[in-house]
């Protein structure tokens, strides 16, 4: 029945390729390039096990947590990728259980992914190749590290079937699954002490050996140095890990095989108007309630939103050993990375932009409906982060500088995103995609215009930003003050010349960008 599967999965892999020229086309240059990496792993663990023995400890461990990670997360942010083997589809068979499940579990690794981790799995061994009797549990615990992989990423899918059902446990999943990615950095960084460098890497390998991740790949070392115990509880981790991880998938496939998941919506309704009802009655009221429910209620924003926090982070890693000044950039990046994402907003309303179009809403009432909507969010998640980096780095001083240096790239980012996207529009998520995907179809057009665009805003903030630069490196507290007023000043004219500027030119190009948004669904 094993054997059954697998050829099943092999026939699916190959009327996949027939559809199209193009899926042939991508199958190949997929192979080339899985196969130069293949190459460059097997070369690397050759060369890995011509060096000392930390190096081929953490080289290994790394690689094969790395490889288990990936077979246990990626699915998520997928949302059930590779499921041409559905164990939904298999209800009406009669298939033993066990065997259904040891037969998906090797059909999982049909297909390039799947041949591509076994070689990168198994070629561990080679960096042990000085020690015979290493390599041969280095084999061994590969062996175990990958069904580890593949099992326990099947089981954790299988497991959180019905949350994925939902919309809104899929767009929560992915915004906790985002978090985790972004604290990757920070934490390895954490347990290195503190710097990158040879000795944090044997820290974080320290670490992984005794976890599910690393542990079957770091029992070579152990073998090395003669510690056999301590070799065979790494082996026992793995081990233990992969019963656990067959008996959790068993039981959610019996689970399957007699209620399947059913992909549900929310069917209740919110009493009244909700915030439609609390702003003016005008078309710019309209538009900014509207966009106000994109930012509190589409994952697609919650997304892009969900990234802003985590760049005081990124730069308190990045300057760790300095005097801190690095952080106080992250206000202003913030505010930029908040102004330009008006950028994108008519591509995200897809179909939903007719209603602004049919309706024919003013030009300057929809660019400034939907700045303030995402102002209502923005401009206290970055006043937030000014403040707060202020306080950590102790240059509460520098405040009026920094607020002046985020006010400017703010405003003049919503001004500049105002005019590009009444100019452009690019291929976005469809509501209730994976909001981690990208859809294909950008042109070169719509690249240039969020380059150009990006850089446009840049220079036209760069008379208050470098004044903000200034105050903060003087440490000048009247010429914080002025780069207050110049930015407050010169991103509000900026943005009064975007919102008009971008109104003119949606009141023309709005059927133009309605074809458009439509072309991609």
């Amino acid at each position: 029945m094993v054997a059954h599967l697998v050829r099943l999965k092999l026939a699916l892999v190959a009327n996949g390729m027939r559809r199209s020229v193009w899926q042939v086309i991508g199958f190949v240059v997929g192979a080339l390039y899985g196969l130069g990496v293949v190459v460059l792993a097997v070369a690397g663990m050759v060369a890995v096990g011509t060096q000392d023995l930390d190096l081929q400890r953490t080289v290994t461990v790394l690689l094969g947590s790395a490889l288990v990670v990936g077979w246990w997360f990626v699915p998520l942010f997928a949302f059930g990728v590779d499921a041409t083997l559905d164990p939904q589809r298999f209800a009406t068979f009669a298939i033993p259980r066990r065997t259904l499940v040891v037969g998906l579990a090797v059909a999982a690794l049909v297909g390039l992914p799947g041949v591509l981790s076994a070689i990168a799995a198994l070629s561990t061994s080679l960096a042990w190749f000085r020690e015979p009797v290493a390599a041969l549990v280095a084999l061994v615990g590969a062996v175990l590290g990958l069904a580890v992989a593949v099992v326990g990423g099947r089981a954790i899918v299988a497991l959180l079937a019905p949350l994925m059902a939902r919309r809104r446990g899929r767009e929560v999943l992915t915004v906790v699954s985002l978090v985790l990615i972004m604290s990757i950095g920070p934490t390895a960084t954490s347990l290195g002490g503190g710097s990158v460098d040879g000795e944090s890497f044997r820290r974080v390998t320290g670490v992984l050996a005794w976890t599910p991740f690393g542990a079957a790949w770091a029992a070579p070392a152990d073998v090395v140095v003669g510690d056999w115990a301590l070799a065979a509880a790494r082996l026992a981790i793995a081990a233990v890990t992969l019963l656990v991880a067959l008996r959790l998938w068993d039981g959610a496939i019996a689970r399957t095989l007699v209620d399947p998941v059913r992909e549900t919506t929310a069917t209740s309704r919110a009493a009244g108007l909700g915030v439609l009802g609390r702003v003016p009655a005008s078309p710019l009221g309209a538009v900014t309630a509207r966009c106000l429910v994109y930012w509190f209620r589409d994952p697609r924003y919650a997304l892009a939103l969900a990234v802003v926090p985590f760049t005081p982070l990124v730069l308190w890693v990045v300057s760790r050993g300095g005097d801190g000044t690095l952080l106080l950039a992250s206000g202003a990046i913030a505010a930029f990375m908040c102004g330009w994402g008006v950028s994108t907003d008519v591509s995200f309303d897809g179909s939903a932009f007719w209603m602004h179009v049919s309706a024919g809403v003013r030009g300057v009432a929809d660019r400034l409906g939907r700045v303030v909507a995402s102002a209502v969010v923005s401009v206290p998640l970055v006043l937030l982060i000014v403040v707060v980096t202020a306080f950590l780095v102790d240059r509460v001083e520098t405040l009026p500088a920094l607020l002046g240096g985020s006010a400017a790239l703010l405003l003049t980012a919503y001004g500049g995103a105002s005019i590009v996207s009444a100019l452009f529009t690019q291929p976005v998520q469809q509501p209730g995609e994976n909001p981690f995907q990208t859809r294909q179809g950008a042109s070169l057009a719509t690249v240039l215009s969020q380059a150009v665009g990006s850089l446009v805003v840049f220079v036209a903030a760069a008379p208050a930003a470098a004044l903000a630069v200034v105050a903060v490196l003087r440490g000048s507290t009247a010429l914080g003050w002025a780069s207050l007023a110049a930015g407050l000043v010169l991103g509000t004219v900026w943005l009064v010349v975007g919102v008009r500027v971008g109104g003119r030119l949606l009141e023309r190009r709005a059927p133009q960008l309605l074809q458009k948004v439509l072309s991609y669904e």
